[in-house]
């Protein structure tokens, strides 16, 4: 009674909303549905999300950018992949979802400013999710991405009366979860033009859960110019963002595929959560009205990089070891608290025969170092896991209580 209670209510809100707000809402219920399995790969829900975004695409009168006319662009996974090695997954075909608006500058067309975001998830758990004894249970990722690709059509809705100079493309990618998959397709096979006429990459990565009108924008320093652009667009009276615009374009999504080939790249992000891969990520807990003000904003800049008559300033940074693209990393088997903690990661727990458990970690403790790298966050314990290989031993820094202690871990390897 009290989940029909709930039901009932967020039906009501969401009759209340704004249209841009109701809408891009129904795009996240219908992808985030149980019916959808989690859009794990190799499910049938997958399939039906990657139709579901096609025909959204050809009503927006985007034109179809994959072969035979369609808006498909399929991949086969390689068992070579880091985070397919220890699946069944090696073999199986998937799909990038692609459509555009040409430019209409002559000059200009040629050059593309990309919108995306994966739309996979976790499927029924298991490799990847952060709650324990989840596995069998359908992870929606409501936030993670339903959102995203919610921001794509959006913006494409936004965008379609308009004529932009340059060409826009929209591409909703298969494998992000994997390791960015589907965009590393993408950049070695960019179906509209070389990848080299790329003008920039607009990445939407969870942006469901906007709070406080904190919206984070990552590979700000991607280009010289993106700084004084954001904050300019940012100027909205009443309705100004929290911008937090920083760092390179490496990172734990899409916009790592194309940093790792020179383009400029910024990711749409509205932070972490205690839902993040967890099989509690529902609709339910979008912020609607939140997430068409982050899409609306995207769309700014999307239309803005798209009629800019000058170059972007491309700024390199060297990757991290093991970078975006080769999964997830050695395994520590961690459950992260995603409530947070100023100045490290928080665990919640630790997993059974895991090496963390092996190594004394347990719930409480906050890591703020593994090996060389100090980790303020999730993203930083994430690139410090792929700097690193199944085998190797590392010291891990841990505040516990009061105390700063040291312990030592011998990491294991993903899927085993």
């Amino acid at each position: 009674m009290i989940a029909i209670a709930l039901l009932a209510a967020s039906l009501a809100v969401q009759d209340t909303l704004p249209p841009a707000a109701r809408r891009m809402l129904a795009d996240v219920r219908y992808l985030a549905d149980d019916a959808r399995e989690g859009r794990g790969i190799g499910t049938r829900g997958i399939e039906d999300a990657a139709r579901y975004i096609a025909d959204a695409f050809k009503k927006v009168g985007l034109a179809p950018a994959g072969a035979d006319n369609s808006y498909f662009q399929a991949f086969t996974l390689s068992p070579d992949a880091p985070a397919v090695m220890h699946t069944d997954l090696a073999g199986k075909e998937t799909r990038n979802v692609v459509g555009f608006i040409k430019g209409h500058n002559s000059a200009l067309r040629g050059e593309v400013v990309i919108v995306g975001a994966h739309y996979d998830h976790l499927g029924y758990g298991g490799f990847g999710a952060l709650d324990p004894d989840s596995t069998g249970k359908v992870h929606n990722g409501a936030d993670d991405n339903a959102s995203g690709v919610a921001g794509v059509l959006e913006v494409a809705r936004l965008l379609r009366d308009h004529k932009p100079a340059r060409t826009v493309v929209f591409i909703a990618f298969s494998g992000e979860e994997l390791g960015d998959l589907g965009s590393a397709y993408f950049v070695k096979h960019p179906l509209v033009e070389p990848v080299d006429s790329i003008y920039a990459f607009l990445n939407m990565d969870m942006i469901g859960r906007l709070r406080n009108d904190r919206l984070l924008a990552l590979g700000a320093l991607s280009a010289a110019e993106f700084t004084g652009l954001l904050d300019s667009l940012n100027q909205q009276p009443g309705a100004k963002f929290d911008l937090r615009a920083s760092g390179d374009g490496w990172g734990p999504s899409d916009q790592a595929s194309f940093f790792a080939v020179k383009r400029p790249v910024l990711q749409f992000f509205t932070d972490l959560h205690e839902d993040y891969h967890r099989s509690t990520d529902d609709w339910q807990k979008i912020n609607a009205v939140g997430l068409a003000r982050v899409a609306a904003f995207v769309s700014q800049v999307a239309w803005t990089l798209s009629n800019r008559p000058a170059p972007l300033t491309f700024v390199d940074a060297a990757p991290p070891q093991m970078s975006s693209g080769g999964g997830y990393g050695a395994y520590l088997g961690t459950i992260p608290d995603m409530t947070g903690s100023p100045g490290g990661v928080l665990l919640s727990g630790v997993r059974t025969g895991s090496p963390a458990e092996h190594a004394g970690l347990k719930g409480g403790d906050i890591i703020t170092a593994i090996g060389s790298k100090t980790v303020a966050n999730l993203m930083d314990m994430t690139d410090a896991l792929r700097s690193h290989q199944a085998g190797d031993t590392v010291k891990i820094a841990v505040k516990r209580g009061d105390e700063t202690i040291e312990l030592t871990a011998v990491l294991g390897k993903r899927g085993s």
